[in-house]
Protein backbone atom coordinates (compact mmCIF):
# COMPACT_ATOMS: atom_id res chain seq x y z
CA UNK A 1 0.00 0.00 0.00
CA UNK A 2 3.01 2.49 0.58
CA UNK A 3 4.62 1.67 -2.84
CA UNK A 4 1.60 2.66 -4.75
CA UNK A 5 0.57 5.85 -2.75
CA UNK A 6 4.33 6.78 -3.15
CA UNK A 7 4.16 5.92 -6.96
CA UNK A 8 0.89 8.10 -7.15
CA UNK A 9 2.57 10.89 -5.33
CA UNK A 10 5.45 10.73 -8.36
CA UNK A 11 3.20 10.56 -10.80
CA UNK A 12 1.49 13.66 -9.44
CA UNK A 13 4.77 15.58 -9.23
CA UNK A 14 5.71 14.66 -13.02
CA UNK A 15 2.71 15.81 -14.79
CA UNK A 16 2.87 19.51 -15.75
CA UNK A 17 -0.45 21.81 -15.39
CA UNK A 18 -1.02 23.64 -18.74
CA UNK A 19 -3.87 25.44 -17.70
CA UNK A 20 -1.93 28.82 -16.49
CA UNK A 21 -0.42 28.76 -20.13
CA UNK A 22 -3.52 28.58 -22.07
CA UNK A 23 -4.43 31.16 -20.09
CA UNK A 24 -1.78 33.92 -20.55
CA UNK A 25 -2.03 32.55 -24.84
CA UNK A 26 -5.90 33.27 -24.97
CA UNK A 27 -5.13 36.72 -22.68
CA UNK A 28 -2.48 37.62 -25.15
CA UNK A 29 -4.26 36.81 -28.09
CA UNK A 30 -7.48 38.99 -26.89
CA UNK A 31 -4.88 41.87 -25.86
CA UNK A 32 -3.35 41.84 -29.33
CA UNK A 33 -7.04 41.72 -31.21
CA UNK A 34 -8.50 44.11 -29.41
CA UNK A 35 -5.26 46.70 -29.86
CA UNK A 36 -5.30 45.80 -33.56
CA UNK A 37 -6.01 48.34 -36.07
CA UNK A 38 -7.42 47.67 -39.30
CA UNK A 39 -7.41 49.58 -42.47
CA UNK A 40 -9.46 49.32 -45.56
CA UNK A 41 -7.35 49.05 -48.43
CA UNK A 42 -9.43 50.01 -51.82
CA UNK A 43 -8.85 46.27 -53.85
CA UNK A 44 -7.00 48.04 -56.46
CA UNK A 45 -3.55 48.19 -57.47
CA UNK A 46 -3.23 51.76 -59.00
CA UNK A 47 0.23 52.78 -60.33
CA UNK A 48 0.79 55.98 -58.39
CA UNK A 49 2.88 58.95 -59.24
CA UNK A 50 5.78 60.09 -57.82
CA UNK A 51 6.55 63.18 -55.27
CA UNK A 52 9.15 64.61 -53.17
CA UNK A 53 6.92 65.70 -50.48
CA UNK A 54 5.41 62.75 -48.87
CA UNK A 55 4.55 61.73 -45.33
CA UNK A 56 2.92 58.99 -43.73
CA UNK A 57 -0.54 59.75 -42.28
CA UNK A 58 -2.64 57.82 -39.49
CA UNK A 59 -3.50 54.55 -40.02
CA UNK A 60 -7.68 55.79 -39.09
CA UNK A 61 -8.15 56.71 -43.24
CA UNK A 62 -11.01 56.38 -45.68
CA UNK A 63 -9.29 55.11 -48.63
CA UNK A 64 -10.50 56.11 -52.27
CA UNK A 65 -9.23 54.73 -55.30
CA UNK A 66 -9.00 55.63 -59.19
CA UNK A 67 -7.99 53.54 -61.67
CA UNK A 68 -6.51 54.26 -65.27
CA UNK A 69 -10.62 53.04 -66.94
CA UNK A 70 -12.21 56.34 -65.00
CA UNK A 71 -13.29 53.77 -61.85
CA UNK A 72 -13.85 55.37 -58.03
CA UNK A 73 -13.77 52.45 -55.80
CA UNK A 74 -13.80 52.03 -51.90
CA UNK A 75 -13.48 48.51 -50.59
CA UNK A 76 -13.45 46.83 -53.72
CA UNK A 77 -16.39 47.81 -55.02
CA UNK A 78 -17.15 50.30 -57.68
CA UNK A 79 -18.75 53.44 -56.44
CA UNK A 80 -18.40 56.03 -59.10
CA UNK A 81 -18.13 59.67 -58.23
CA UNK A 82 -21.90 59.71 -57.53
CA UNK A 83 -21.08 57.59 -54.65
CA UNK A 84 -18.18 59.24 -53.34
CA UNK A 85 -20.45 62.09 -50.92
CA UNK A 86 -22.36 59.50 -49.56
CA UNK A 87 -20.00 56.65 -48.94
CA UNK A 88 -17.51 59.13 -46.94
CA UNK A 89 -20.57 61.19 -45.40
CA UNK A 90 -21.68 57.39 -44.03
CA UNK A 91 -18.24 56.26 -42.62
CA UNK A 92 -17.03 59.58 -41.17
CA UNK A 93 -20.22 59.38 -38.86
CA UNK A 94 -19.31 62.25 -37.10
CA UNK A 95 -15.65 61.74 -36.76
CA UNK A 96 -12.70 63.83 -38.22
CA UNK A 97 -11.07 61.20 -40.68
CA UNK A 98 -8.56 62.07 -43.79
CA UNK A 99 -9.60 60.78 -46.64
CA UNK A 100 -6.80 59.45 -49.00
CA UNK A 101 -7.04 59.06 -52.76
CA UNK A 102 -5.02 56.56 -54.82
CA UNK A 103 -5.10 57.86 -57.78
CA UNK A 104 -3.67 56.27 -61.24
CA UNK A 105 -1.23 58.60 -62.72
CA UNK A 106 -3.42 58.40 -65.60
CA UNK A 107 -6.38 59.72 -64.48
CA UNK A 108 -7.96 63.09 -65.70
CA UNK A 109 -7.53 65.88 -63.21
CA UNK A 110 -11.01 66.62 -64.28
CA UNK A 111 -11.99 63.38 -62.70
CA UNK A 112 -9.59 63.25 -59.66
CA UNK A 113 -10.90 66.98 -59.07
CA UNK A 114 -14.60 65.61 -58.95
CA UNK A 115 -13.68 63.15 -56.58
CA UNK A 116 -11.76 65.85 -54.49
CA UNK A 117 -14.70 68.05 -54.37
CA UNK A 118 -17.39 64.91 -53.14
CA UNK A 119 -15.27 64.15 -50.63
CA UNK A 120 -14.99 67.62 -49.16
CA UNK A 121 -19.18 67.79 -49.84
CA UNK A 122 -19.03 64.21 -48.04
CA UNK A 123 -17.56 66.20 -44.80
CA UNK A 124 -13.76 65.06 -45.03
CA UNK A 125 -11.75 67.91 -43.21
CA UNK A 126 -8.91 67.30 -45.61
CA UNK A 127 -8.36 65.11 -48.63
CA UNK A 128 -4.98 63.93 -49.76
CA UNK A 129 -3.51 62.06 -52.64
CA UNK A 130 -1.53 58.75 -52.22
CA UNK A 131 2.32 58.88 -54.21
CA UNK A 132 5.05 56.83 -54.04
CA UNK A 133 8.24 58.33 -52.75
Amino acid sequence: MRASLQQRLEEQQQTIDLSPLLDVVFILLIFFIVTTVFVKETGVEVDKPQALSTKKLERNIIMLAITNGGDVIYDGSVIGVAGVRNTVKGLLGGQSRPVVIQADKLVTTDLLIQVIDESKLGGAASVNIATLQ
